[in-house]
Parts: C-alpha cells; sequence; structure tokens
C-alpha cells in the first residue's frame, strides 16, 4: 500500500507534535508552578517544597487535572453534539440533510476492527467507544482535581492555622467549582469558535476548514 512508502515520522507527524508541546507546556508548568508555589510558602512563612514533593502537593494534582478534565469533558460533549446537531455552512458539522458514511451500519470485514466482527455488546460498546473513553477520562481526571484541590485547600487552612472541612462539603466549595468552571466556559468558547468561523473563514490545505472556493452556505468539509 501506498503508506508502506512513507516514513515513521511522516505518517505520525501530527501526533508526534502534539506530543512533543504538551510535552514542553507541560514541563513549563512544573516549575512554574514550582516556583510560584515556593514563593507563596516563603511569603507565608512556610517551608518551601523541592521538585519531587512538588509533584505530589495539591497545588500540581489541581493545576493540571483540573485543565484536563475541561478538555477531556469538551471532546466528549462535541463528539456526542455532533451526532445529531447541525450547523449550516460550518465545516465541523454534517450536512444538513444527507446520510454520512459515519451514519451507515458497520459491517463485518477481514480488516474491520474486532469488535465490528465479534458483534453484540462488543460492536455495542464499540460503536460509542469514542465518546466513552472521553467521559471515563473526565471523570478520572475530575476526580483527580477534586483531590488536588482538596490537598491544596487543607495546606492553606494548615498554614492559616484554621481547621479544613471534611472532603463531602469542599465538593460543594465555591473554590472548586470555581476552579472548573472557569475552565469548562473557555473550552466551550473554543469549540463555538471552530463551528461558527469555518463558515465564512478558511485555512489551505487544512481538513478542518471548508475548501477555500467553497460556498459559506456549504456544510461540512466536502
Amino acid at each position: 500500500m501506498a503508506f508502506n512508502n512513507h516514513s515513521f515520522w511522516y505518517r505520525n507527524g501530527l501526533s508526534l507534535v502534539l506530543v512533543t508541546l504538551f510535552l514542553l507546556f507541560w514541563l513549563g508548568q512544573v516549575f512554574t508552578g514550582w516556583h510560584s508555589n515556593n514563593q507563596a510558602l516563603n511569603e507565608a512563612g512556610a517551608t518551601p517544597l523541592s521538585l519531587a514533593d512538588y509533584l505530589s502537593s495539591g497545588h500540581f494534582i489541581s493545576a493540571t487535572f483540573e485543565n484536563w478534565e475541561s478538555e477531556f469533558l469538551q471532546m466528549a460533549a462535541y463528539v456526542l453534539l455532533t451526532v445529531s446537531l447541525r450547523q449550516k455552512g460550518s465545516s465541523e458539522s454534517k450536512k444538513l440533510d444527507e446520510e454520512e458514511d459515519v451514519d451507515r451500519q458497520p459491517t463485518p470485514s477481514s480488516e474491520a476492527p474486532w469488535p465490528v466482527r465479534k458483534g453484540g455488546i462488543w460492536l455495542k460498546l464499540y460503536k460509542n467507544s469514542l465518546s466513552l473513553a472521553f467521559f471515563l477520562l473526565f471523570l478520572c481526571s475530575f476526580t483527580l482535581h477534586l483531590h488536588g484541590s482538596y490537598l491544596n485547600y487543607k495546606d492553606e487552612q494548615a498554614q492559616k492555622g484554621l481547621p479544613a472541612e471534611p472532603l463531602h462539603s469542599y465538593c460543594f466549595d465555591s473554590q472548586f467549582w470555581f476552579e472548573s468552571l472557569q475552565n469548562w466556559q473557555s473550552e466551550f468558547l473554543a469549540v463555538l469558535s471552530i463551528v461558527v468561523l469555518s463558515i465564512y473563514l478558511r485555512q489551505y490545505g487544512s481538513p478542518e476548514s471548508k475548501p477555500v472556493d467553497a460556498p459559506h452556505s456549504q456544510t461540512g468539509k466536502e
């Protein structure tokens, strides 16, 4: 097949660049967050943390997973909303009236993924596996965000010499939900932006854009 003539780097360039950018920015978060947290500890008269201790601190865990949870929630919701909802003229929408390849029922074949060949409950799960995976990642990230935020809250209360409320009460604390909602709203704003802007704007060569000469009224990429 034709793709066998391409190198590993060419075939996987997009994911490799995205992983690299993710790691670079995450390391940047680690070191800037570490210094920022230690600065706050110094100002409070507390002992600064080593890098290893910081990586298990509530400050780091909360900051990391409050962002991840919003990303996974956005993707899970977007995958499901685009199943049945339409936006005329957007490259991110299915066509208004026509059925598309993603709407056809799966047919078992030798090249089909094994759940399709297996059928039954495995096929039912596989048909929704993308959204299920994103929701599972969201729930894991949400739980870790809550854990980290609570640890950070307890540390702050200890520095002030104040008692900490139990975890089940902290679940309803405005600070925790502020951390979540400030990220959730920004993610849906980003999705709204690409849905609406792709109606009128183009990016030559990008699969996220309609062809440059496509009319604004054209829905979908082709």
